[in-house]
């Protein structure tokens, strides 16, 4: 797989939608929205760390939540623009250089945005900016896919998927040894319906699967509790085939 630089999400970012029409975000939601219940998020301010195009956004703001999402792609926030009121406050930035005007009661990362921390340094940073903008007690929620996704589930496969307007192409592979999924993305889309013309754009993906114990220790070591770890959508510990896991971290409270 050729290994040039790629931006992410940049054209993908205007197709991503209508190729993620099979994510249950209804489900999702409801998922998410319980554990901030669990832990009295009830209102106030919440981040939507790598928030792509606003699905999840949009729901945490239409339950009173006061939302700001960040993202690294301009053009996911264009999209994610459109989809939320005018009062989600939305920040280009990268997440492991997160700087907000202050606090929040607590912060998400939804549909393996953390994934793509490719080495514990970068994960600490986000951990370490995280700890710094959540109020004393607010609490951090993630989702993570995992080492058994990448290398049983999606493998060194080729997978195809066409809709309506347009056609994407998905060529993975995942590396044993350092742990980390590469994905080499080629999407035509549909640019004149009269000419019959198409537009091509590639992009290249890499993300990294951690151990369960190396999140938490990189989390403590920033300073953020972990409460607890579940098999995506249960309130169950994690399976050694579990192919997402979801994360909650709290910061401590000042003594």
């Amino acid at each position: 797989m050729e290994k040039e630089d790629f931006n992410i999400y940049s054209d993908f970012a205007y197709v991503y939608d209508s190729f993620m029409d099979n994510i249950p975000y209804q489900s999702w939601y409801d998922y998410l929205h319980g554990l901030l219940m669990d832990y009295n998020i009830n209102n106030g301010i919440v981040v939507d760390l790598a928030c792509g195009t606003g699905t999840i956004t949009a729901m945490l703001a239409a339950d009173g939540y006061d939302m700001i999402g960040i993202d690294l792609s301009y053009e996911m926030l264009n999209i994610a623009r459109g989809k939320c009121p005018d009062n989600v406050l939305f920040l280009h930035q990268d997440i492991r250089e997160l700087d907000l005007y202050g606090t929040a009661s607590a912060m998400v990362c939804i549909c393996d945005g953390i994934n793509y921390m490719l080495d514990e340094e970068s994960l600490y940073q986000v951990f370490d900016k995280v700890y710094t903008f959540l109020d004393d007690g607010g609490v951090f929620i993630f989702d993570m896919k995992t080492r058994h996704f990448y290398e049983n589930i999606l493998g060194n496969q080729t997978i195809a998927d066409n809709r309506e307007n347009s056609s994407l192409i998905w060529e993975n592979e995942f590396d044993k040894t350092t742990g980390i999924n590469e994905y080499f993305i080629t999407i035509y889309n549909l640019y004149s319906k009269e000419l019959g013309l198409f537009e091509r754009f590639e992009e290249f993906h890499r993300q990294r699967a951690y151990p369960v114990e190396k999140i938490k220790e990189l989390a403590a070591k920033a300073g953020l509790e972990t409460v607890a770890v579940y098999n995506a959508f249960t309130k169950e510990e994690p399976l050694d085939n579990s192919e997402r896991i979801y994360y909650i971290m709290r910061k401590r409270r000042m003594a």
